[in-house]
């Protein structure tokens, strides 16, 4: 019984700690340079290198990909490809629509619903519930995603990759977009 009530109590507290915090937000970059346009940067040829770290920090995954990215209008494709450091292989087109001045939407095969996200100075923050295989089988994790312009180049991206609340791994990439 009392176990179960400092239990209870410490997630109590966890919950109200948490809710304490302040949220960060893409405006609280507003004033960053270089601005971000994603229809600039997102067009010719991306390439990213990549990890993914487990809840311990640990690097369970290292990832190269080769994105052709192209917009007609205020609709982007970005058509991405994979390559992990164990052999395998993997491609995500992402269409991505602009849908108000600084808001987009996307969608992917392998994205639940539609990713949501919005553009502030230098910064992209992008939301979005990823059917991500695992061991054979599927599982709907949460990503937390922004993106930072560096330069006309450089853009770094920090991923959290969350289910129910619970922080399970982050992913890290660097962007360069090749001058074409």
């Amino acid at each position: 019984m009392m176990k179960s009530f400092l239990f209870t109590a410490l997630l109590a507290l966890s919950a109200w700690l948490t809710g304490c915090g302040t949220t960060i937000t893409p405006a609280d970059y507003a004033a960053e340079k270089p601005v971000l346009d994603l229809k600039t940067y997102f067009n010719g040829t991306v390439d990213a290198w990549g990890i993914f770290q487990d809840r311990s920090g640990k690097v369970v995954k290292r990832f190269t990909v080769v994105m052709r990215c192209k917009w007609e209008g205020d609709v982007g494709t970005l058509d991405e490809d994979f390559s992990y450091s164990d052999g395998t292989k993997q491609k995500r087109i992402w269409t991505l629509k602009k849908v108000g001045a600084n808001r987009f939407i996307g969608t992917a095969p392998d994205v639940v619903g539609q990713a949501e996200g919005s553009v502030s100075g230098n910064a992209f923050r992008w939301q979005y519930v990823l059917d991500l295989p695992v061991d054979g089988s599927n599982y709907h994790m949460k990503f937390d995603d922004w993106m930072f312009q560096m330069d006309e180049h450089v853009m770094i991206n920090r991923a959290v990759m969350s289910k129910f609340g619970i922080r399970l791994g982050e992913v890290t990439l660097s962007f360069k977009k090749r001058a074409d």
